[in-house]
Parts: structure tokens; C-alpha cells; sequence
């Protein structure tokens, strides 16, 4: 027969505080393929400790440990896991079966990391095999005593071991279900299966072939029983059925690859364990909750208003220059727009053909006004504009027309409304040729002009468009302008045609070098960009000011995944008994931690919409809610669950098996 497992000089000790803690004491040993060992000693005498090294749940300090030939006491963390997955089957003395999960997921939990094929067929086979087949889909809690430690065999049986460990098989069962056990034991041994049982017991032990006695650590006996004797009498009849080859149990230390079944069983671990906790998870995800919703709701209140001062700039035209009479450093009523007006149409005229650079310009003249139709009247804003306003100010009506070179220059009365104006005095009747009087003197409406929109007192909608030569001798009765805009052919040309401007207007107005100029030139591309620069650094400084609620989310969540892994340590050290690499514990309160803030970045995702939404609907902010916010918001709330998951899931994924299923 060959050599299963030889032991040279094995011993283990602890450290406990500065003293040296010597539980086995050099230990020599050989199992053969085949053999039924019962390993016997009282408490504290090291047998356990034994079984966990023979187990790969455990390292020796020192000496040799060959499997099948192979020196495997120096393996990782993960080649062990990988030769328990394949090799070993362990049935515990409390069962280990996960709470949370039915019979047959029990079974076919080893077969999900050892990269098993159809492992629902297997773990039912094997569960027809020890008689629970109506007992599938119950949980431990729903099981007796015997039946969870039949669902333990199975388990132990799914991924066709080498070796079976029992730690105390029997120690919480009555009599009648102990013998059960037993019986099941003799024949998978029959079967071919190594049992190494541990027992402290002598008529348990009886039924082992083979019984090794432990005492202080050191081995005192190592005798066949009557059952063994009875084996080597016959030709080693039982032994001959599990003999294979070398080749045959060759070990095998390469990775499976990570496979669906293994993503969808730690995803619905993950639901299992949320579940469980319900008011404690609902409290992690509600810090990420409230950080996404902030985000969301502060970057569409910045993107709206980024928006609508995008909007009123692109009103404005392009390449504008601003001409304002009056001396810039004025201040009070002095410095009033238009107030003390030195800015005429002869002005405009001469401007109009100065320079090259410019392209096109409109004079404007402005005042109140009172506007009737038939019983309703409103007060609102004349401009008087040339033709060019509408092209310039991208303000072709929507509905009619605007008002002709030749209309200006005839003094007719005509006007464009508007779409404030429009609701006030027609409501949902076509103003187009209707006649209004505008300060008494009849006014037919030959356009509406398109909407602009509002921000808090300024309607930009609230006005209407005439004729400046009409609106300045017929209504205003004014000689004098209240601004000029000057489009200039391209942004180069703006500072020349401001310095030619300014040049020409000195001149015209007779100032002399020590006074300053009673007019004020703006350059509107400068104030655009300043403005949108402006909007997106206060959008940024929400955003981030949001953020930080999502940081304080993430330590929660931190916080939560590390009770967590205190919690389910146990756990943690059966799946690596079962098999599991640091990978997939790794992955599995990755998952956890990233289902948490998914799930409450989703929640707040919504909720955030809907406060952006509620601010423009009643406090009437402009808030725009981009796939680019959602996406971000989304992108950083499960980052920060991975992120701040990460530490507690490498803690666990770090635990040795048997500390971890020693813990209380």
C-alpha cells in the first residue's frame, strides 16, 4: 500500500503572553490509503490540534508533513485551500452548517470553489445518499441534531475527498443517531475513503480499524482494533477496494478560475446577510443615500443654473461689445444708466462704419410704459431697437415678424410683445394685428418674440420691442440713448474695436487726456466666460461639499462590514475549511459592502431627482438632473462601498480556518 500521509518530528506550540505553549511534541506518523484511524487522547492532550495540522486547517512550527509524497506543510494559505477543496472533507463536531441557508446549499457550497461541475445533481445525489432527500430545501434551524450532521457528511462527501476528518462526529447526538453516523462512516471506508476520526470516547473509537492514543502531546499508542485485525486476516479487503494509483491521487495546486456560480453564490450571501440585518443595513445605506441625494440635487442646481446664465448670454449674441454713456467710476445716481446720456443715433451712425472689425450694432433706447388691450393693462419695458436687435439678440419672433428698416425710419406703429406681456393681457387669444395702446397711441402687434425666460425679479419676457424712432419721438420722447451693443466680426477684433471706439468717442465729445470718459465700453465675451467659469466652480464646490457626506457614508458602511466580519467569523473559517482561497472571502464582503452602497446610492438617486425636481416645481430654481450627474453619483457611491469595504473584507479574507472556527 502506499503512504497516504507521513508525519516526521510534527510539533505546535502558542505563544501566550512570554510563555511557550507546547501542545504536540514531536509527532511521527503513517496512515495508509484506505485505513479507518480513530484518534483518541483526553482533553488537552493535542489530538485536535493534530487533526486540524493532518487538515491543513492548521501549520506545524515545525517538522514535516508529506501528502501522497508531497512536503504540503510549507503550503499557502490558498494551495491548501485548493488541497481541502479537492482532498479533504471535513464533518465537524457542531455541524457548521451556514444558518441563513437551505440543506442542499450547504452541500454544494465545496464544489463552488473547487470549480465543480454540475453541482445541484452532485449535492442531491449525496443527499439521496445519507436520506435526506425530502429535507432539500430546509434549513439548519428546521433539521434535527442527526439530520444537520448527515447534511455535514454530505458536505464532506460532495467533492469526492481522499481523507474524511471527524472532529467528534457523534459528541452532540443521542445514542440511536450516533450510530447512524458511524455506520455511514464504515461505509464510505468501505467505499475507499481514509477516515481519521477524533474521539475521546473508547466505544466510538472501537469502530475505527486503527486506534492512535495522545497523550501530553506525544503519541503513547498505535494499535489496530478487532475490526482491523479482522482486515489483515482477510487480505485487507476493504483496504484493496480504495487502493489507487500514484497518478491517480496526484495532487493537484492549481487555481480554478472564478466561475458565475461562485459570483452568484456570494451575491445571494450577501442579500442573506443584508437581509438578516435589515434595520442595520437600512441604517449603513442611508448615509449613502442622503450623500448621493445631495450630489444629485447640488449638481443639477448648478448645472440649472449654469444653464440659464448660458441662456442669457447666448441672448445677448456673440463677439458683443457694450457701450453705456456715462463715466465708469460713477457712482450713485450719477452713475444710473442713461441718466445723463451723452450717447445719440448720430453717435450709432458713426460707429456703424469706424472699423472693419465691426460687424453690426444696434442703438437702444428704454423706459416704462403702460400697455392696454380692451380691459386688461400691464406695465412693462419699451426698447427702442433698430432691425439688427433680432439677429444680434437671437430674438426673431416666434410668431409674425419683426418690425422693417422702413417702418423705423416712417415712425410706424408697431410692435413685438414679449411672452410675458402676451399672457398678461391676451391669455390664450393670437395677439397678431390686434391693436394695443401703449401710453394711449395706438400700436398694432406684428410679433412675439421668443422666450428668454425669468430669474427671480428679472422677467426677460416682461418687455416689449418698437421701432427706435418711433419709441423715442412717438412714446419715450427722448433724444438720447441708453446703450449701444457693437458685434464685432470675431473675438480678435474686440480690443482693437474697443480701443478705436474709445479713440473716436474721446474725440467726439471733446475730452481732453486729464478726464476721464463719459462712456463705458464692456466687453461681453469676457463677462460670459467669467460668468460660466463662475457657475462651474460653484457647481464643483457643491458637488464636493455633497461628497462629503458620501465619505462619512463610507465610514459607516465601514464600520457595519467590520461587526460584520466579527460576526460571521465562524463562517468565514468554514469556507475555509471548505475549500475557499482569500479571493473569494475577499470578494464576498466586497460584494456585501458594494451591494450596500449600491443599493443606497440607487435610493438616492431617486431621491435626489425628486428634489431637484420639487425646487424647480415650488421654489422655481432651475435644476437640471444630466445622465452625467446620475452616472457619476452612481459610479462614486459604489466606489466608496468597495472602497470602504475593502479593509474589514481583507481582515476576514486574512483569518486563519482554525482561529476563525474557534471563535465564539
Amino acid at each position: 500500500m502506499n503512504s497516504l500521509i507521513e508525519l516526521q518530528g510534527i510539533t505546535r506550540s502558542y505563544r501566550l503572553g512570554g510563555d511557550e505553549l507546547k501542545v504536540l511534541k514531536g509527532i511521527s506518523l503513517r496512515i495508509e490509503e484506505g485505513e479507518f484511524v480513530a484518534i483518541m487522547g483526553p482533553s488537552g492532550s493535542g489530538k485536535s490540534t493534530l487533526m486540524q495540522i493532518l487538515g491543513l486547517l492548521d501549520r506545524p512550527t515545525s517538522g514535516k508533513y508529506h501528502l501522497l509524497g508531497q512536503d504540503v506543510s510549507g503550503l499557502s494559505d490558498d494551495q491548501g485551500a485548493i488541497l481541502r477543496s479537492r482532498t479533504i472533507g471535513f464533518i465537524f463536531q457542531m455541524f457548521n452548517l451556514l444558518a441563513r441557508t437551505s440543506a442542499l446549499d450547504n452541500v454544494a457550497l465545496p464544489m463552488i470553489y473547487s470549480g465543480a461541475p454540475d453541482r445541484e445533481q452532485r449535492a442531491l445525489d449525496v443527499l439521496k445518499q445519507v436520506g435526506l432527500e425530502d429535507r432539500l430545501h430546509h434549513r439548519p434551524n428546521e433539521l434535527s441534531g442527526g439530520q444537520q450532521q448527515r447534511v455535514a457528511v454530505a458536505r464532506s462527501l460532495v467533492n469526492h475527498p481522499k481523507i474524511i476528518f471527524a472532529d467528534e462526529p457523534t459528541g452532540n447526538l443521542a445514542s440511536d443517531q450516533a450510530e447512524g453516523i458511524l455506520n455511514q462512516l464504515k461505509l464510505l471506508n468501505l467505499s475507499g475513503i481514509t477516515i481519521i476520526m477524533v474521539t475521546h470516547e473508547p466505544d466510538i473509537a472501537a469502530h475505527a480499524k486503527r486506534i492512535i492514543r495522545i497523550k501530553d502531546g506525544m503519541i503513547v499508542a498505535d494499535e489496530l482494533t478487532a475490526l482491523g485485525d479482522k482486515d489483515s486476516s482477510e487480505g485487507g479487503v476493504a483496504v484493496k477496494t480504495a487502493v489507487r494509483t500514484r497518478s491517480e491521487l496526484k495532487l493537484d495546486l492549481s487555481h480554478p478560475h472564478a466561475s458565475l456560480a461562485e459570483f452568484r453564490e456570494f451575491s445571494a450571501s450577501a442579500l442573506r446577510a443584508l437581509g438578516a440585518n435589515k434595520g442595520r443595513s437600512a441604517l449603513s445605506m442611508l448615509g449613502i443615500l442622503i450623500g448621493v441625494a445631495a450630489v444629485i440635487a447640488m449638481l443639477a442646481i448648478g448645472k440649472g443654473a449654469q444653464k440659464s446664465i448660458e441662456g442669457r448670454l447666448a441672448s445677448l449674441g456673440s463677439n458683443l461689445v457694450m457701450l453705456f454713456p456715462g463715466a465708469p467710476s460713477a457712482r450713485g445716481v450719477r452713475g444710473a444708466a442713461g441718466d445723463s446720456s451723452r450717447l445719440t443715433l448720430l453717435d450709432s451712425k458713426a460707429i456703424r462704419g469706424l472699423s472693419p472689425g465691426i460687424k453690426d450694432l444696434y442703438p437702444e433706447a428704454e423706459g416704462n410704459v403702460r400697455v392696454v388691450f380692451g380691459a386688461k393693462n400691464t406695465v412693462t419695458e419699451m426698447q427702442g431697437v433698430t432691425p439688427s436687435y433680432a439677429s444680434m439678440r437671437n430674438a426673431v419672433p416666434i410668431y409674425g415678424r419683426f418690425f422693417t428698416a422702413r417702418e423705423d425710419l416712417i415712425k410706424d406703429r408697431v410692435v413685438v410683445l414679449g411672452t410675458t406681456v402676451v399672457r398678461d393681457l391676451f391669455g390664450t387669444e393670437n395677439p397678431l394685428d390686434k391693436t394695443v395702446k401703449i401710453n394711449r397711441i395706438n400700436f398694432r402687434v406684428i410679433g412675439i418674440l421668443p422666450s428668454k425666460g425669468a430669474s427671480g425679479f428679472n422677467d426677460q419676457d416682461d418687455m416689449i420691442v418698437a421701432p427706435i424712432n418711433t419709441a423715442m419721438k412717438r412714446v419715450l420722447g427722448t433724444q438720447y440713448l441708453h446703450e449701444m451693443a457693437i458685434e464685432c466680426a470675431s473675438p480678435e477684433t474686440i480690443q482693437p474695436v474697443i480701443a478705436e471706439i474709445r479713440r473716436f468717442l474721446r474725440h467726439r465729445h471733446r475730452l481732453p487726456d486729464y478726464k476721464e470718459d463719459d462712456f463705458n465700453l464692456r466687453d461681453m465675451t469676457q463677462m460670459q466666460a467669467t460668468l460660466s467659469e463662475t457657475t462651474r466652480t460653484m457647481s464643483m464646490l457643491l458637488g464636493f461639499v455633497a461628497a462629503i457626506s458620501l465619505i462619512v457614508g463610507g465610514v459607516g458602511i465601514m464600520n457595519i462590514m467590520l461587526v460584520s466580519v466579527n460576526e460571521r467569523t465562524r463562517e468565514i473559517g468554514l469556507r475555509k475549511a471548505v475549500g475557499a482561497p482569500r479571493r473569494a472571502i475577499l470578494a464576498q464582503f466586497l460584494l456585501e459592502s458594494a451591494a450596500l452602497s449600491t443599493l443606497g446610492g440607487v435610493l438616492g438617486i431617486l431621491l435626489g431627482a425628486s428634489i431637484s425636481l420639487g425646487l424647480s416645481a415650488f421654489a422655481g430654481w432651475s435644476a437640471v438632473v444630466t445622465p452625467q450627474a446620475v452616472l457619476l453619483a452612481f459610479a462614486f457611491s459604489t466606489g466608496v462601498g468597495v472602497l470602504f469595504g475593502f479593509w474589514p473584507a481583507r481582515k476576514a479574507s486574512l483569518l486563519s480556518p482554525i482561529e476563525a472556527l474557534r471563535y465564539e
